[in-house]
């Protein structure tokens, strides 16, 4: 928004109203990125703080804390009257995102029922994506609105966080967050309320005693209990998810995207059009693989998603490469192509990395090593989110069309990772997890069958 962008960022403004050579560099702007990066360090921050207090507090209490933090980080940037507010609006949004972020998707595996638990894990990334749409639409609308259209834009961020914050009131904490705080009444009556009246829970809550007593035995920080080689698998997976999500490219062509629009010659209204699209695409593409999930299995999920994102990115670095060449502005007919790859892309991404990223973490972790796992992955991938954004930039101004085969080969690396280090989950229940790696080709050699009480090969 050229409002935003006068307020605070002036100089920028006056640098892309004269660019005429270099359409790559023309916003490679420190400032302005650390506005966007600035919100991952904190998040990054706050999902190692949630990590190590959430036994304490539990799922929902942590749920309850991010959803408050982002609410005042919300009205701190809607009231901005210089960068240094807004970068500490964007810190405390951070710390919701990290605290909420860690916190949610093991609330949503640990209540789900096992047959339908990846399509309700899915049902997180799906509303991220529902968020980011509505965000963009937000954003086209005020953009129209001189002077202040910024500071609604901004500030409606609110009222998602108050939806949270009142919600978190109402839902009960999860059977298992309970158990571990001793609470075992209150945690079987909670699961009784998720499964409803009348089912038998007899067996699924021994299942979660047992889980948890077989965490007191091995009573010490989760965080040094997940680097012993019987969990070994988990802290790898824990890790390689993160780094792997990141190197698709696709955090960077999200939250750059109007600007990567306006880059290949669309104006600003048709940027953030163009964002509204991917945003479309997001949705259709985690909706699908909430479907898929379930009945087809993860890794299928994983190699269709890896050879169309692929495919999409070699053939935007093709188009981008012939027609910008050193800066040139492209032609609308290609600049047309550019979106609607950019779009197969993010559908693509949200049917197999976006969805299964939260699924799978979110599923395989055991009791004891769960909120360490999750939080590492969580707080690993938002380190990851923030050397991006502040990279991004610079990476496109120094890479130009690079950028994007860059992507394309890590691409052929993740998927063949997938298919074979990423056990396949469907159906399992969580407190079976140990003997799907205990089984598996090359898990098998650190994970120790629980319930034969041997070491798979």
């Amino acid at each position: 928004m050229e409002s935003f962008l006068k307020k605070f960022f002036p100089g920028l403004l006056k640098t892309t109203a004269h660019a005429s050579k270099d359409v790559y560099c023309m916003y490679n702007d420190q400032a302005l990125t650390a506005f966007t990066s600035s919100l991952y360090a904190f998040g990054m921050v706050g999902t190692l703080v949630a990590s190590r207090v959430t036994r304490r507090f539990g799922r929902q209490g942590i749920m309850l804390i991010g959803g408050s933090m982002f609410l005042v980080g919300a009205l701190v940037n809607a009231a901005a009257a210089n960068i240094a507010m807004l970068i500490i609006g964007r810190m405390l949004l951070g710390l919701g995102l990290g605290f909420s972020g860690q916190a949610t998707p093991v609330y949503l595996a640990e209540m789900s029922p096992p047959r339908w638990r990846g399509g309700f894990i899915s049902g997180f990334p799906l509303f991220i994506s529902v968020g980011y749409l509505i965000a963009n639409l937000i954003n086209y609308g005020t953009s129209r609105i001189p002077g202040w259209g910024w500071r609604l834009s901004l500030g409606l961020a609110a009222l998602p966080a108050a939806v949270m914050v009142a919600g978190a009131m109402f839902i009960p904490d999860t059977p298992s967050s309970l158990v571990l705080r001793g609470k075992h009444d209150l945690a079987r009556a909670a699961l009784q309320r998720v499964r409803g009246k009348g089912v038998d829970v007899d067996a699924e809550f021994s299942d979660i005693l047992a889980a948890v007593e077989h965490d007191r035995k091995n009573d010490e920080g989760a965080f040094w209990r997940i680097l012993r080689r019987e969990y070994r698998p988990y802290l790898i997976l824990s890790i390689a998810f993160p780094v792997f999500l990141n190197l698709t490219g696709v955090a960077v062509t999200a939250f750059f995207s109007p600007i990567l629009f306006r880059t290949v010659g669309f104006g600003s209204d048709a940027a953030l059009m163009g964002a509204i699209m991917l945003g479309l695409m997001n949705i259709c593409g985690i909706l699908g693989s909430g479907f898929a999930m379930d009945r087809y299995g993860r890794r299928l999920l994983f190699m269709i998603g890896g050879a169309l994102m692929f495919t999409c990115q070699v053939a935007m670095a093709s188009i981008v490469g012939a027609q910008l060449g050193n800066g040139a502005k492209m032609a609308k007919g290609y600049a047309v192509t550019v979106l609607v790859l950019t779009c197969a892309f993010s559908a693509s991404f949200s049917w197999s990395w976006g969805a299964l990223y939260w699924a799978i973490p979110g599923e395989i972790y055991p009791v004891e090593v769960r909120s360490a796992g999750q939080g590492v992955a969580v707080a690993l991938n938002l380190g990851l989110n923030f050397v991006q954004a502040q990279c991004f930039l610079a990476m496109l101004c120094c890479f130009k069309y690079g950028t994007f085969l860059f992507y394309a080969s890590w691409l052929v690396v993740m998927t063949a990772f997938a298919v074979a280090f990423v056990p396949e989950t469907r159906g399992v229940p969580l407190e079976s997890m140990g003997h799907v790696f205990a089984r598996h080709w090359y898990w098998g050699r650190f994970v120790k069958d629980q319930k034969f009480g041997v070491t798979s090969t």
